[in-house]
C-alpha cells in the first residue's frame, strides 16, 4: 500500500531499500519512526491545548495511542484529556 503523498517510483525505491535492510536495521527505523511519530503526536497535542503540563500531555498522548478503555484501564484516576 502506497501513502497518497509518495510518487509510485519513490515508493518503489523505498521498498528496495527496506528488501536491502537486515532484520535489525528495520526493527530499529521502527523504533526511530514511532518515537519520532510519538514527538510529532505531543507537538501537536502541546500546541492544541498550551495549557496543558507535561504530564498531561502524556495523559492526553497515551489516550489517543491506547484509546478510552484501555486508558481507563491502565490509568483509571486520570482524567479523559482532549487530544
Amino acid at each position: 500500500m502506497r501513502a497518497h503523498d509518495t510518487d509510485a517510483d519513490a515508493d518503489r525505491i523505498q521498498w528496495q531499500i527496506y528488501a536491502k535492510m537486515t532484520g535489525s536495521q528495520r526493527v530499529e527505523l521502527a523504533i526511530k519512526m514511532s518515537v519520532a511519530m510519538r514527538q510529532i503526536s505531543a507537538d501537536g497535542i502541546r500546541h492544541r491545548h498550551p495549557e496543558y503540563d507535561e504530564a498531561q500531555v502524556r495523559h492526553a498522548l497515551n489516550r489517543m495511542l491506547l484509546g478510552d478503555d484501555l486508558f481507563q484501564a491502565a490509568w483509571p484516576n486520570a482524567p479523559l484529556l482532549k487530544t
